[in-house]
């Protein structure tokens, strides 16, 4: 990860932990027993990495919005409106079952970094951007595969 400054990749790579934590409790029976008893059910299993999911792909939109300050007239209309996109996807998608929720995300997030690299086109995101959110993307759907398609 040549180029990305170590805060960024340091705290990126923080956020993946309750999708590895999720996926970890998903597969291991006596850790989801542990982690049920320590920190309540929500914080186990795929539950965790769906609540966790939501709130990134809100946040991922406000991040979004501030590098849509970087322009103006109707190419900054149109990142604003992009930016909304995957809070209102995560908002819409994430009801119903975990497994369908899942998937949601998983798409969420793809469609996520499709809008990063936009952005990163657009030159409205560091140089470095596309390259970190190309590996967190990448972990955080391996994470959410397990407990969608395991």
């Amino acid at each position: 990860m040549s180029g990305v400054p170590r805060a960024p990749f340091f705290l990126g790579l923080a956020g993946l932990i309750p999708f590895a934590w999720g996926a970890l409790t998903y597969l291991n029976g006596d850790l989801n027993d542990w982690g049920r008893q320590a920190l309540g059910p929500r914080f186990v299993g795929p539950y965790v990495q769906l609540f966790y999911g939501s709130v990134i792909l809100s946040f991922m939109s406000g991040v979004l919005w501030g590098f849509a300050t970087k322009t103006s007239g109707s190419k900054a209309a149109t990142c604003y409106a992009m930016s909304v996109l995957p809070a209102l996807w995560a908002f819409l998608k994430t009801g119903g079952g975990p497994v369908s929720a899942g998937i949601n995300l998983m798409y969420g997030f793809a469609g996520l970094l499709v809008l990063d690299a936009i952005f990163s086109y657009w030159r409205l995101t560091p140089t470095w951007w596309l390259k970190l959110r190309l590996l967190l993307t990448v972990v955080a759907l391996l994470c959410l595969a397990v407990g969608v398609y395991l």
